[in-house]
């Protein structure tokens, strides 16, 4: 029998991130929205509460949660400020190829560390020139005795600039194209690395992203994780895994808009009645509702088969581009409801509009995710 209901965990785990994010993350999003800086000290704030790195498993110090409990998370999260969540968040995507592909040494010498610290790290993908299609990447990490040397450029990295741990995808054979890319684990504090470029977003202001540049950067060959030649395949197995975070903190952003659009509606006051009573805005606050509740759905339904160990490409890049796409409609419709008021700073849909459009582009932009979807039905 299908039961949509949340076990009594699953309850406390959505109590707990909904309290930190009320209490920790709401009061300060503004705040730092303008400022463009991650709240000092939110990390251990998190890691105090059990909400970073909860996917690592808890024999390495994490909390052992599946995709189904990182995606309540990520909801609760992101419907108090998605920039300042995915900081916290961020770590998942970072750590899954370790998880994933590393060996029992390389856990115990990277997830261990972040897990019981509470540090941060980062997903080193995409490049200027490789961006959707992240095969065309150019990055080189050359074999030299025992060690890899690494010299390139990886752009639009969230947290590049706070990390200590870093993934890194790079080509250890370039005459193999694609089928040469590695997945490497660099600390942070190797030599020859630079923050090289912080970028100025127009949303989720609230996280760093930077140009990362690798100069000459040595590290073991026993820092590779899975086979040599194998890092595209861990990157897409990686990404597959991650979509249903993106699709929760997605939630979480429309879930909020919807309200505050719904709350004003109710007050706000326009020929001598609500404005909910006129049917222009109460069709499109039920249309906002309607979509909400499926993205959630069908998120929580792609979380639930990586969990089970179930291949959820199609149903990750559904929930993926579907919440995304709802999250930007949503906003855009609360901006909307609150007309003039909507568009000014004094209330909070504006920011959850600019916030929601990174949602379509990161982690796969959805015109890439109706790629994936329409392969696999062509299957």
């Amino acid at each position: 029998m299908v039961d949509f209901s949340l076990s009594e965990d699953l309850l406390e785990i959505q109590a707990r991130a909904r309290r930190f994010a009320q209490g920790e993350i709401l009061p300060i999003a503004a705040e730092y929205d303008r400022k463009a800086e991650v709240p000092p000290g939110i990390a251990d704030k998190a890691k105090v509460a059990g909400l970073i790195n909860v996917t690592i498993p808890t024999e390495y110090g994490g909390m052992g949660y599946g995709a189904l409990e990182s995606a309540i998370i990520a909801e609760e999260l992101g419907a108090a400020c998605a920039g300042i969540s995915i900081t916290i968040l961020v770590n998942g995507l970072a750590l899954t190829p370790i998880q994933l592909f590393g060996t029992e040494e390389q856990k115990e010498k990277f997830l261990r560390p972040v897990a019981e610290g509470g540090k941060l790290a980062s997903f080193c993908l995409t490049e200027r020139g490789a961006g959707s299609d992240a095969s065309a990447l150019k990055t080189t990490a050359l074999p030299d005795g025992d060690d890899f040397v690494i010299n390139g450029q990886k752009c639009f990295i969230t947290s590049g600039s706070l990390a200590e741990v870093l993934t890194v995808f790079a080509l250890t054979d370039p005459d193999r194209g694609p089928r040469g890319v590695s997945a490497i684990v660099v600390p942070a504090d190797t030599p020859g690395i630079r923050v090289t470029k912080v970028e100025d977003k127009m949303g989720q202001r609230a996280s760093t992203t930077v140009e990362l540049t690798f100069e000459n950067v040595r590290v073991p060959q026993a820092n590779l994780l899975g086979k040599r030649g194998r890092g595209f395949p861990i990157a897409l197995q990686t990404l597959d895994f991650g979509r249903s975070g993106v699709a929760a903190l997605s939630v979480g952003v429309a879930r909020a808009a919807l309200r505050y659009a719904a709350d004003y509606a109710k007050s706000r006051q326009q020929f001598g009645a609500p404005i909910i009573n006129n049917q222009g805005i109460a069709f499109m606050l039920a249309d906002m509702a309607m979509k909400v509740e499926a993205a959630r759905l069908l998120t929580w339904q792609a979380a639930w088969l990586a969990d089970q160990g179930l291949k959820a490409t199609d149903k990750s890049a559904m929930a993926k581009c579907f919440a995304a796409d709802t999250a930007m409609e949503v906003t855009t419709n609360a901006v909307q409801v609150l007309g003039g008021y909507g568009y000014m700073r004094d209330y909070p849909v504006e920011k959850l509009m600019r916030d929601a459009k990174l949602l379509q582009i990161y982690e796969g932009t959805n015109q890439i995710q109706r790629m994936v979807i329409a392969r696999q039905l062509s299957r």
